[in-house]
């Protein structure tokens, strides 16, 4: 079970709710997940009317937590709005902190998230602030109060996987929060590496909402998920350079 500040998710897989190719798609592949914590741009919802038709309107909300986030921020005080806007329609005080630097790759800005994160737990907020696989920067936003840090394995929707293993080894030693892996994931294989990283959990969307088969991938996330974890948790075997023989020497005739 992983625990973010006071909510405990039974799933370690956090899904994306946009791109899909129709609602019913997008319900089949959240079935399919698992997952029980779903997150959706606080943009694309109609704050004042949050109950309108739509894909919140459709689901269980007993059974979902919901984690929206700020994605299209390009400030902290932006940011920040958006996250009061959120709680203040009954949606959830657990807020996905996205404040982007750079529109073509889709960075985070470290200065306005580090300072959105702070603002946001000052005022009782359980928040997860998007990062880049900066050691440090996830150090700083974990000493600001963040209840989990999410870096990315690489750029938002690109599917190139973990492009700096080490970093997010380093991030996840050292946390003494949760550490989500977001963006970049583009197959069960890097979802599993990640986990096998030590990671608490992924956050992902277009590798599920893209494929091909969206229902079938978001089983296979899930397996991925859980699989990673295991392996972690029963811990590898060390790589050696020479072989070494699965059967013992000893009694052996010769």
């Amino acid at each position: 079970m992983l625990k973010i500040g006071p909510y405990e998710c039974q799933s370690r897989l956090f899904l994306g709710t946009g791109k899909f190719s129709s609602l019913k798609v997008q319900a089949e592949a959240v079935e399919a997940s698992g997952t029980d914590v779903l997150t959706f741009a606080l943009r694309r919802v109609n704050l004042d009317h949050p109950e309108e038709p739509g894909f919140l309107e459709r689901l269980n909300r007993k059974r979902f937590r919901f984690l929206p986030n700020t994605a299209g921020a390009k400030t902290a005080e932006e940011a920040v709005r958006l996250a009061r806007l959120a709680r203040a329609s009954g949606l959830s005080d657990m807020v996905k902190v996205e404040v982007i630097g750079d529109e073509e790759t889709l960075l985070p800005d470290p200065v306005g998230t580090l300072k959105a994160t702070r603002q946001l737990v000052e005022e009782g907020f359980i928040v997860l602030p998007y990062t880049s696989d900066d050691p440090i920067l996830a150090r700083r936003l974990e000493e600001a109060g963040a209840h989990a840090v999410m870096p990315g394995a690489s750029p938002i929707g690109s599917g190139q996987g973990i492009l700096n293993p080490l970093n997010l080894k380093l991030i996840i030693r050292r946390a003494k929060v949760p550490v989500i892996v977001d963006a970049g994931i583009g197959s069960p294989a890097d979802a599993a590496r990640a986990m096998e990283l030590g990671a608490d959990g992924i956050l992902l969307n277009t590798a599920v909402s893209g494929a091909r088969d969206p229902v079938r991938m978001a089983r296979a996330m899930k397996l991925a998920v859980e699989a990673g974890r295991l392996g972690y948790e029963a811990g590898r075997i060390p790589k050696k350079e020479t072989a070494s023989a699965s059967s013992p020497a000893e009694g052996m005739v010769t």
